[in-house]
């Protein structure tokens, strides 16, 4: 659909006539399908499940929870409905489509192509070791929650088993994906159920590691085992319950109608830095994430049965996690109070709740406050149920990506030994996130959200210049390009002044961000020079 000026409105049927989209073209899961990685999914529902849970994580709720409570739920709210629509949806949708069209390789794999190998081996090294990190940061996170709160130890270790038993029935037995999922989702909210009545702790000092290093070697596993038998199932049930978690959060809403508690904007420039840029990455997923295309043209575009079906995963599925995050921001804003508790009321307090449980605390208390209608004392175990969930699929998921780019990299590019075996390239993975989860992550996590979003922004340059060598509007991904990159080389220079001025300095931070400003630039330069190259050809 288009607007009266000629502005496209619905970027999905616009882009997939510019990305060339041929229905009928036979995707790399069909073609390659070699009953581990590439394999079509039974249904494109399961592969929704699938690409929904792996890119939404725990970002939507995290990015919204601390905007509202710095900047205000105005901003952040403006934020994540115009950048998923316009900005999101787009770069998600055309890192899927890209991928499925030429083989099912990764985005980064694929700047060789499109700019040239030294533009690949750079970004393709960078996209490796931002992995690593989610990687470590998302285990070391899950750690903690099943080391704090034990009520949540069955239901999440209790999926695997479950998540398997639905593979094997649907591709294996022939069971219907309906009572496929009816049955998946009654053993699942089962657990939940026993969870609440027994909270399982690890009889050991610093329970916290050893849950780490458990869910590294999980993570590991499942890195390498078919994805019928626990990626696809375990995704497809994990977005069932999130999509009912999320149906019983805005049901919450409908019936209580509460007021929101919190201003519409808080301040301009907080502690967390400027309006502009800091919020811009505060909140990369629920908006815009370059981690999605790491998903979309890493294991999605493996599991696609039609091409089809590359609309409503690719496109819908942004769509989809920008409704989450609009719960997330009601949820704080609404179910919890500002500053301090009216006199009479019962409640909790935003900034309280915040400063003594963190994010996810502080979504789980106010999810349970909207929902109490519909889910009654349940609703903070549910809320956080749910981010378990994510935060388990985004592990497993994460993980076996950084298996398809480490051995792009480092086994047929640099030619390693060993590097080219999924086994070799994932014991390097779990050694080096193990490292660092154990360590000190949190040394370099300040730094993650400008990588993850000069992520999107390389994406959008690389994009652009596909399009514009096949003839195609590269406007529609260059105006996004130019935007993310300005906000991103913003955030990245405020950070390298933060930095250095700190006291005491944190050199190694300031570093990171000098030579991620290097990496935007040098990525900027090379598509220029290939635009160039191609304009006077």
């Amino acid at each position: 659909m288009m607007s009266r000026n000629g502005f496209p409105i619905n970027y999905s049927p616009v882009l997939a006539r510019q990305l060339g989209i041929d229905e009928a073209e036979e995707t790399p899961a069909v073609k390659q399908n070699d009953g581990v990685d590439f394999v079509p999914a039974k249904h494109w529902l399961i592969l929704f499940g699938h690409h929904f849970a792996s890119i939404a994580g725990a970002a939507p709720i995290i990015g919204p929870v601390i905007a509202c409570l710095y900047w205000g739920w105005l901003p952040a709210l403006a934020w994540i409905v115009f950048g998923s629509i316009f900005m999101g949806a787009v770069h998600d949708l055309a890192s899927l489509a890209i991928s499925a069209k030429n083989e099912g390789r990764s985005i980064a794999d694929l700047t060789e192509n499109i700019l040239d190998r030294n533009s690949k081996i750079v970004f393709s090294l960078f996209v490796f070791l931002t992995l690593i990190l989610i990687v470590a940061v998302f285990a070391a996170i899950a750690g903690q929650t099943l080391a704090n709160t034990p009520e949540v130890v069955l239901p999440t270790i209790g999926l695997i088993p479950v998540a398997s038993l639905i593979g094997w029935l649907m591709y294996h037995r022939g069971f219907s994906i309906p009572l496929s999922s009816l049955l998946g989702v009654a053993m699942l909210f089962g657990l939940i159920v026993l969870g609440y009545r027994y909270p399982l702790s690890l009889p050991v000092p610093n329970p916290e590691q050893w849950w780490t290093v458990i869910l590294i070697f999980y993570g590991m596993t499942a890195s390498v085992t078919p994805v019928t038998l626990l990626l696809q199932p375990r995704d497809h049930l994990a977005a069932l319950v999130l999509f009912a978690g999320m149906f019983f959060g805005f049901l919450g809403l409908l019936l209580s109608r509460p007021e929101l508690h919190a201003p519409p904007v808080v301040a301009f420039s907080s502690d967390q830095g400027w309006m502009f840029p800091m919020l811009f990455i505060t909140i990369g997923c629920g908006a815009v994430s370059g981690f999605h295309s790491l998903v979309a043209s890493g294991t999605t575009a493996k599991q696609l049965p039609t091409m089809k079906d590359v609309r409503a995963v690719g496109y819908g599925a942004m769509v989809t996690e920008s409704a989450l995050a609009v719960l997330a921001i009601v949820s704080v804003t609404a179910g919890l109070y500002w500053k301090e508790l009216p006199v009479g009321q019962h409640g909790f307090v935003y900034q309280e709740v915040f400063q003594k449980g963190g994010w996810i605390k502080t979504f789980g208390v106010g999810y349970g406050e909207v929902t109490k209608p519909v889910l009654g004392t349940f609703g903070a175990l549910v809320g956080i149920t749910m981010l378990k969930t994510f935060v388990m699929t985004t592990l497993d998921s994460a993980t076996r990506i950084t298996r398809y780019v480490g051995s792009e990299l480092l086994g047929e590019t640099f030619g390693l030994p060993g590097m080219k075996n999924k086994y070799g390239i994932t014991l390097l993975i779990g050694f080096l996130a193990a490292m660092l989860a154990l360590g000190n992550w949190q040394a370099i996590w300040p730094i993650f959200g400008s990588a993850n979003q000069l992520v999107a922004s390389v994406v959008f340059i690389v994009t652009s210049v596909w399009l514009f060598r096949r003839g195609g509007n590269w406007k529609l991904t260059a105006v996004p390009a130019v935007l993310m990159l300005l906000t991103t080389l913003s955030a990245l220079v405020v950070k390298t002044w933060e930095f250095m001025t700190a006291d005491p300095r944190k050199d190694l931070l300031a570093a990171i961000a000098i030579v991620l400003i290097a990496l935007a630039l040098f990525m900027l330069l090379q598509s220029i020079r290939v635009v160039r190259k191609k304009a006077s050809a």
